[in-house]
């Protein structure tokens, strides 16, 4: 008796450590996936694309050309989204006061929730700028609405203007944001705009302010990669950067013939990374499903009184390793 719990108990132990090994690969995998997500959409080409397709700024020009109006790089996956952190001040070596986008501490506020990506982009009439965020999703939440979450990004992106590009009560200084979402795996491929609207309840009045300031836009990528056709050409770009269906080989044909992008060493190898990335995880996926189906099979059968002979010829193992299946099982 005492060996057989000796023996349970290691058989759960090391199926717990299975688990976590496996629990492990697969958030690093997810953590590299993303990396090299972002990193492909924060490509000034790429962001140029969105910016054509969402913002009325840029809609009459040509992607080449919106690249020259983003300015510096875009910081991906460094600046907090909660409250007093997003413009977190910091003092240069003279003890003059530094704030901005990028100032913030990675190492102190590590665990936050952080912008995907941030960068600013110039007006045509290069008196203002706009404040852009991207978000990737790899599906619609079904825990929370994603649009709640999309409001509360765009209320930091202005409020946490304040000392950083507006000053005291200098209100009018407010640039105009956009947080955009790219949401992968979607039933369809759709886009959406959310803005400030003013309806009149009594008389109309003309009051002074900008209703622009504060934009959503939600971008909604199908399963199934888009067809060649103009109102799918941005879905389209983004589905052969980041969607799981074509190898690296498919991807980068879709980019250098369809939308004219060079492709550079760094580009390649993000490409190449995601690829093998998404295959792994879509593998690791099959794998673990395959494995509860097996595990059930398993089970119903033992219940059912088959012996440990049937049961392994049924499901095409040892009778060691069925035995192992229904002893976790039941400790």
């Amino acid at each position: 008796m005492q060996r057989s719990l000796v023996g349970s108990e290691m058989c759960i132990r090391d199926s717990l450590n299975t688990e976590i090994t496996n629990a492990i690969n697969a958030s690093k995998d997810k953590a590299q996936y993303d990396t090299h997500a972002k990193r492909l959409l924060s490509q000034k080409i790429i962001l140029a694309h969105i910016l054509v397709k969402v913002i009325d700024e840029f809609k009459d020009m040509k992607p080449e050309q919106v690249m020259a109006y983003i300015e510096g790089d875009p910081i991906i996956g460094t600046i907090p989204v909660d409250p007093g952190l997003t413009n977190q001040e910091q003092f240069d070596d003279s003890g003059q006061r530094i704030v901005g986008l990028n100032t913030e501490n990675a190492d102190i506020n590590e665990g936050l929730i952080r912008f995907d990506i941030v960068f600013y982009v110039r007006t045509k009439t290069g008196l203002t700028k706009i404040i852009i965020n991207i978000e990737i999703q790899k599906d619609d939440p079904i825990s929370y609405s994603l649009l709640n979450r999309a409001i509360f990004y765009v209320s930091r992106l202005i409020s946490s203007q304040k000392e950083r590009d507006f000053t005291n009560s200098n209100y009018d200084d407010i640039k105009q944001v956009f947080s955009i979402w790219v949401c992968m795996g979607m039933g369809c491929n759709c886009m959406s705009h959310f803005h400030l609207k003013k309806d009149e309840i009594l008389d109309p009045y003309n009051w002074k302010g900008n209703l622009n300031l504060l934009n959503i836009a939600m971008i909604g990528i199908a399963k199934e990669l888009p067809k060649h056709e103009e109102k799918y050409e941005l879905h389209r770009l983004i589905a052969a950067l980041l969607s799981n269906q074509l190898n690296e080989q498919q991807r980068l044909a879709i980019l250098e013939s369809e939308y004219n992008i060079p492709i550079n060493t760094d580009f390649r190898k993000d490409v190449n990374v995601m690829c093998n990335l998404g295959q792994g995880i879509e593998d690791r996926a099959i794998a673990e499903t395959t494995a509860k189906v097996t595990k059930k099979v398993i089970l119903n059968m033992y219940h059912s009184g088959y012996s440990l002979a049937q049961i392994a010829d049924a499901v095409e193992m040892t009778e060691t390793e069925v035995l192992d299946i229904i002893t976790s099982a039941s400790a």
